[in-house]
């Protein structure tokens, strides 16, 4: 049972690691996405 419920923990860490590596790549995607909006309407002006 005590490896069932050490397996379980550890799994649940690498699950909160994943979920962080996510929000961290959503958030640069984000950013990179956002400076791509507003350079595209700064060399837009003539």
């Amino acid at each position: 049972m005590k490896t069932v419920i050490n397996g379980y923990r550890g799994l649940s860490f690498l699950m909160g690691l994943n979920l962080d590596l996510l929000f961290m790549l959503a958030t640069i995607l984000v950013g990179l996405l956002a400076g791509t909006f507003v350079s595209s309407f700064l060399t837009a002006i003539p």
